[in-house]
């Protein structure tokens, strides 16, 4: 995955503020104090400076540092674990939600999960592969995605992390208000693939399925990080062969979470209106969309007159 490399100046406001922002941030100082001296008092002064310094760092972010992001994804996906099992399972409330979500795509005409669900496990080296992928890609394409982004893009690491941990925050709430019963467990004539063709590694199946919360399958995680990731892999990667692995991903994904009757389609919609939050909650947060920050920028540098890099505008990566 290679970097951007259309590099444009960035404008004159922006570019001086980031070279000097200690200047511009004593100046700022510098008139609290005046007018403080004319007889206000000190508390609006400090008040005025601790929320500029709030709007700088959420405008221009700072380094990532490895142990913390270490630690933070570590407690982050520890949590997550936990509150999602944690929520009571209410077996009836789901099989109740299955059916009218079941129903629903049959008043639709969409529903078309157990015919893919039984065309595709009658190919077995296929569903078994699909097994496996449902229960190791989620987490290893994620990690991969986040470590690329803290080598190659620091820039725009936090940003888009934030985008990752809101859609997932998001994603328990659903969780919790809609427990819901996948395909495999509904009782509309769904194969649970993992159990007939014995796929060790999944937590949907099996010993591990008494540790887990089997009705939290709306929204669906697996599309709306692989989602995350494609769209990642779509803005920043130069080379265009891997920018399609970016669109090719998250319809995999979707085909497997399909045929392994672990989701319905509407559970994927689901997970993409959670991403499209984490999007727009971390546009609020920071005042730009994830990508649109320098990949590095100008005030890392060692040299204060490197401009900073913008990312590359969609076609026009190099092969």
């Amino acid at each position: 995955m290679g970097e951007p490399t259309d590099k444009q100046t960035q404008g004159g406001d922006e570019a001086a503020q980031l070279r000097s922002g200690g200047s511009v941030r004593a100046t700022g100082r510098t008139a609290d104090e005046a007018t403080d001296g004319a007889g206000g008092s000190t508390a609006l002064p400090t008040a005025k400076t601790l929320r500029s310094r709030i709007v700088a760092q959420r405008r221009i972010p700072t380094r990532p540092r490895l142990w913390f992001e270490l630690a933070l994804i570590g407690v982050s996906y520890w949590l997550y674990s936990l509150v999602r099992n944690a929520f009571p399972t209410q077996a009836a409330v789901a099989q109740q939600h299955a059916d009218w979500v079941w129903h629903t795509e049959q008043f639709l005409g969409i529903a078309v999960e157990r015919s893919i669900n039984h065309g595709v496990n009658s190919v077995s080296w296929l569903i078994v592969g699909m097994n496996y992928y449902y229960a190791t890609l989620h987490f290893v394409i994620t990690i991969a995605v986040l470590v690329w982004l803290y080598r190659c893009h620091p820039g725009r690491y936090a940003a888009a992390r934030t985008v990752l941990f809101i859609t997932t925050g998001i994603a328990l709430v659903g969780f919790y208000f809609f427990p819901l019963a996948p395909p495999r467990l509904a009782g509309f004539g769904f194969i649970d693939t993992v159990t007939v063709h014995h796929t060790w590694g999944s937590l949907a199946s099996g010993a591990a399925a008494s540790a887990t919360n089997q009705f939290a399958a709306m929204p669906s995680m697996h599309i709306g990080w692989s989602e995350w990731c494609g769209l990642t892999i779509f803005f920043l990667a130069e080379r265009k062969w891997v920018r399609a692995l970016g669109v090719i991903y998250p319809l995999c994904t979707l085909t497997v979470i399909i045929s392994t009757a672990n989701h319905y389609w509407m559970d994927a919609v689901g997970g993409l209106l959670c991403l499209a939050i984490g999007f727009v909650g971390t546009r609020l947060v920071y005042h730009r969309w994830a990508y649109q920050f320098p990949q590095i920028p100008a005030s890392w540098q060692s040299k204060p007159a490197v401009p900073e890099q913008r990312p590359t505008p969609v076609g026009a990566g190099h092969g």
